[in-house]
């Protein structure tokens, strides 16, 4: 069975995503985005919200822009090769490969997903993240803690839900970047 893993970046105060926009720095420099595409290669499928994947779908052509780094050519590559699955009521289309749209996110469905799946998958954006942890679906949490307090916007974890974490491992980035990785118990 697949493991269901929650990651993004995080301010030190809890928020994945600011009320203004930006949470901090610390994950553009080669050695951190290096590091998570070496963690999340292994990744058979990212399920996401539609704001999520407008974001993430620029790994999609990514690899045509002239002086893209070698991290960002693989991380193109990873992204490519994976299924992408996009839980939207608004969204008409995709245009990336491997990718279908639900039009509601399913305990269940998902549930199966990991079942059968031969690969991990992720649950990426706070909102779509926040409905499979109250289902009790997330195996896995791996923040990325900038230095910045933001003071409000979409919490990382979402409130009302109470978690026992094991620690699995963790590394500090010279960008002030810390990185934890977590397992539910």
């Amino acid at each position: 069975m697949a493991k269901l893993i929650y990651s993004m970046l995080t301010s030190l105060d809890g928020y994945a995503e600011a009320a203004e926009g930006g949470i901090g720095t610390g994950a553009e420099v080669p050695e951190v985005h290096s590091f998570i595409n070496d963690l999340f290669r292994p990744v058979g499928t990212y399920l996401y919200g539609r704001r999520m994947y407008e974001t993430m779908v620029y790994w999609e052509t990514a690899h045509t822009e002239p002086g893209q780094p070698p991290h960002g050519l693989q991380y193109a590559r990873d992204w490519q090769a994976a299924e992408k699955v996009v839980y939207s009521t608004t969204l008409e289309s995709v245009s990336s490969a491997k990718t279908r749209i639900e039009r509601t996110f399913d305990p269940d469905a998902v549930r199966k997903l990991k079942e059968e799946a031969e690969a991990d998958l992720t649950v990426d954006g706070p909102n779509l993240a926040a409905q499979a942890i109250r289902a009790g679906l997330v195996d896995e949490y791996h923040l990325f803690t900038t230095t910045s307090v933001v003071g409000g916007g979409k919490r990382f974890f979402p409130d009302g839900v109470r978690l026992d974490l094991d620690l699995v491992d963790h590394r500090a980035f010279d960008s002030g970047l810390v990185y934890t990785h977590y397992r539910t118990r």
